[in-house]
């Protein structure tokens, strides 16, 4: 029996991108999300099958993935919903993937390693831009400097956000910032890192935040100091670690409810020329105890088109090749090199 691919948010701003792509290559996708007017509109243009189903009922998501082998699942906030797809995914056994950014869905994957095993599926959160550049060039440096004690990774983007994941940023907001520091996850106040860095278009300031990479290289490298940076004028700077001071309001459900519906005043996400015209700067670091250091530097298109392409070369991955049971991520499900096979992806220079 052919293993069938769903994807699920297909009606979603990226999820539609991945759709359109996996129809384009011959896929076949089914179509699959909770709103059944757009789901089933976007199924019957590009010649799919449509399956309308909640998260909330454990028999309505493993009635929803019957038959499938493979799932990319593009709904967000993956903080609500990894959980309950990911365990949908456990129970009919097809392969978990999605396009999250955020730290707490990589650790859920992790502690669902053991499940996986058992149930002879793939969990490999992250197939996106969130992770898969960053990751790609952690697993890069610790191939170059093999007693790295110390990773720092980053990027330069001018793009503009989702609807997804703007609203996935302000949950986020009030939590501050993470970074892994001897092996453990570490909260730190936003703004309270900051360094200069050279991400391949000049040095400008930058500051931590709480990529995914924090948990994902870990595993991926297993070293065990890992920051994340991106640049920030300094009174972006200022402006961040004043807001780290009001984390107790910023996590107040009333203040999200408004911020929120800001961001759905605004556009769905970039358009095709605007991504076309906003490529990305990827930047590494690993250090050793002796002070040696290597520096990797990547450049890479538009986060919602490497999204696209990177997330459908996992599924096709995924459904025509064994893979070693698990949780996983893209570095070590992919290779090191699989961020330059993609599109409009250049090489990982070290230096």
């Amino acid at each position: 029996m052919t293993v069938r691919l769903l994807i699920y948010g297909a009606n979603g701003y990226t999820g539609e991108l991945i759709a359109r792509a996996a129809a384009a290559l011959g896929l076949n996708p089914v179509l699959a999300g909770r709103s059944a007017g757009p789901v089933q509109a976007l199924a019957r243009e590009l010649g799919c099958e449509a399956r309308v189903f909640g998260l909330d009922d454990p028999a309505a998501v493993a009635a929803g993935l019957s038959g499938c082998g493979v799932v990319v699942h593009c709904a967000g906030p993956f903080s609500a919903t990894a959980a309950p797809m990911m365990a949908g995914c456990l129970a009919v056994r097809a392969h978990y993937t999605d396009i999250t950014g955020e730290i707490e869905v990589f650790e859920l994957g992790f502690r669902n390693d053991d499940a996986a095993r058992r149930a002879g599926i793939v969990i490999c959160p992250g197939v996106g831009f969130d992770v898969v550049p960053t990751d790609c060039i952690a697993l890069t440096l610790k191939n170059a400097l093999p007693d790295a004690t110390r990773l720092a990774l980053g990027f330069d983007s001018k793009a503009s956000l989702s609807r997804g994941t703007a609203s996935t940023s302000v949950e986020g907001l009030g939590n501050g910032s993470r970074v892994r520091e001897g092996g453990k996850l570490v909260r730190i106040p936003l703004g309270a890192r900051s360094r200069r860095i050279d991400f391949g278009a000049g040095e400008k300031l930058a500051t931590a935040i709480p990529w995914g990479d924090v948990s994902t290289a870990y595993r991926t490298t297993g070293i065990p100091n890992v920051e994340v940076y991106v640049p920030v004028s300094p009174r972006a700077l200022a402006n961040l670690q004043r807001l780290g001071r009001l984390g107790w309001l910023l996590r107040r459900k009333s203040v999200q409810a408004v911020l929120k519906w800001r961001i759905r005043k605004g556009a769905a996400g970039p358009t095709a020329q605007e991504r076309e015209r906003t490529p990305v700067h990827v930047w590494g670091e690993a250090a050793n105890a002796a002070g040696r250091t290597v520096t990797a530097r990547l450049r890479v298109p538009n986060g919602y088109t490497l999204t696209t392409d990177a997330a459908v070369a996992v599924a096709r991955r995924l459904l025509e090749s064994a893979a070693a049971p698990g949780f996983t991520t893209p570095a070590r499900l992919m290779g090191a090199g699989f961020v330059s096979t993609l599109p409009g992806a250049g090489p990982i220079t070290l230096e």
